[in-house]
């Protein structure tokens, strides 16, 4: 007869689950052991590197990713990129060793007492099955889980002397729904009231890219003759950030954000919550006469919107669909808008000279996988997104996602065939919350380039600081870092880049190199504004 481990082990390979990210526990092994050869294992040093780079490989693969983490403490270690696994919305399927079930009840050393709580709530489902033989049945129901809209995590907590218990059998490979169509009634009402606006204008948000559906949104926007923006804080990119009709990322403070919008008299709003707010910058919702139409596949972003009238859909088939019923308008074209300044050329290298530089040598296909929050603004002003899943970030605002997650998708890269280069773009801060994915790409041979602006100080913190009127804080600077060092000591290549002319060739340089590539480049320490 087989045993649950077989038996789970099938419906895994059936499901394509063949890679387990993981960080090898005592409550893992029996599940781990005699690790099947048309199996890998991707070994991180740490669970939340571990949870980050199953992130970024199931975003870049566009299938779940199962990451394998140690009973509580070791899920603890995950839960910071595991909250923002659950604002990126991937599906995940995160399993964690319990203790022997015989001994639960006197809750002897690495017991997870509460295992199914130890998640909530930034998991869609958490499970830990009351017998054995419910294991192989659990993970068919997490899978189906994770991939129906909105996608997300799911966890199962696993006693380690399950898996040699006999099987009640295979449960059967289901099939699962991962998108659904709006209601054609209220998309007709929504395409009546932006045919009849006098100046709509479009808001897009992380779940377009995620359909797919940056087509369908340039069609869109250009039978409308409207200027688009990015929700924000966006995760991902979800339109050519080099077309005529762009405006950029909507600031994400209340007051400012409407101010933005003034002018319009319908917000058209597609795959991003209304609205991603933070910090506090008190003010009308939207400027005065103004309507909001809220089109997302996530009935928790219409619950909470403060404002707007919502249709639950598929965000590319609710814009494939809006194009077809919306007569192109009859407006003269949104004027351009204005090219940014040249950067100073300092010395010290701005932020702005930096990524001036980047996009100056940036590859044609390449992916951004950023975690910069204080060059962030920068950033987007220089190094337009022009391809669609070629930007990356963190929705949660949670560091220590964006090195981890770009290890994960350099690998998705290899594993596709698409071979697509991929830069990180990793604060001297952000640096140092994951450092330990570093190995990972070593070990895997990745042609990883990560360009890490050094300002030597949390830069972030200390605009938010000068908003909140907040001085005196202690621990915003950090002195004493040698991040080549750090990157050599991990595998990696590590060249400091101090003059931007020297970028291109470090960049080709590490495009070439038969694994990751770390820049630091010291740039000002000047403060920019956080708004």
């Amino acid at each position: 007869m087989a045993t649950v481990r077989e038996t789970t082990y099938d419906l895994l390979r059936a499901l394509g689950l063949t890679t387990v990210f993981g960080n090898p526990g005592s409550t893992e092994e029996p599940f781990l052991q005699d690790f099947p050869a048309d199996f890998r294992y991707v070994h991180a040093l740490h669970e939340a590197s571990a949870v980050g780079m199953a992130d970024g490989y199931a975003q870049a693969t566009g299938r779940p990713a199962h990451v394998n983490l140690h009973t509580a403490p070791g899920t603890g270690n995950g839960m910071g990129n595991l909250v923002t696994a659950w604002h990126n919305k991937t599906p995940l399927i995160v399993t964690a060793g319990q203790q022997t079930r015989e001994m639960l009840l006197i809750e002897p050393r690495l017991t997870s007492p509460r295992a199914a709580e130890l998640t909530q709530p930034y998991v869609k489902w958490s499970y830990e099955p009351p017998r054995a033989q419910d294991i192989p049945a659990a993970f068919m129901r997490a899978y189906a889980t994770a991939v129906q809209p909105p996608a997300g995590p799911v966890f199962l907590s696993l006693p380690l002397d399950d898996w040699q218990q006999p099987a009640s059998g295979a449960p059967e490979v289901r099939s699962v729904a991962s998108r659904y169509a709006p209601d054609p009634s209220r998309l007709r009402e929504f395409a009546a009231t932006v045919a009849a606006s006098r100046s709509p204008v479009l808001v897009l948000g992380g779940a377009v890219d995620r359909a797919g559906a940056w087509p369908a949104a340039v069609a869109l926007a250009e039978r409308l003759a409207v200027p688009v923006w990015s929700a924000p804080a966006p995760e991902r990119a979800a339109f050519p950030e080099d077309h005529p009709y762009y405006r950029g990322v909507l600031p994400y403070a209340i007051g400012p954000l409407a101010e933005a919008l003034r002018g319009h008299d319908t917000v058209l709003v597609v795959g991003a919550p209304v609205f991603r707010y933070y910090p506090h910058v008190p003010g009308d919702y939207l400027p005065a006469g103004t309507r909001l139409l809220h089109v997302t596949d996530d009935p928790e972003e219409t619950a909470r919107a403060p404002v707007g009238d919502s249709l639950l859909g598929d965000p590319g088939l609710a814009l494939a669909a809006l194009v077809d019923l919306i007569p192109a308008a009859e407006r003269p074209p949104p004027p351009p808008r204005p090219a940014p300044e040249p950067p100073d050329p300092g010395p010290p290298l701005s932020p702005d000279g930096l990524f001036a530089a980047l996009a100056r040598h940036w590859p044609p296909d390449g992916v951004l996988v950023q975690e910069s929050p204080s060059n962030l603004a920068a950033l987007r002003r220089r190094l337009p997104v022009t391809r669609p899943a070629s930007y990356f970030t963190m929705a949660s605002g949670g560091l220590g996602f964006g090195l981890p997650a770009a290890v994960g998708i350099a690998l998705a890269e290899r594993d596709t065939g698409r071979d697509r280069p991929v830069v990180a773009v990793i604060g001297d801060g952000s640096f140092h919350y994951s450092v330990q994915a570093l190995w990972t790409a070593a070990r895997l041979r990745l042609p990883l380039t990560v360009v890490v602006p050094v300002n030597q100080q949390y830069a972030i913190l200390k605009s938010f600081a000068e908003l909140k009127h907040t001085p005196g804080v202690p621990g915003l600077d950090l002195p004493g870092l040698d991040i080549g060092a750090v990157a050599r000591g991990y595998g990696c290549a590590a060249t400091v880049v101090e003059e931007p002319e020297r970028l291109g060739d470090a960049l080709r340089a590490a495009r070439a190199a038969h694994r990751p590539t770390v820049l630091p480049v010291p740039i000002s320490t000047t403060v920019p504004r956080l708004l």
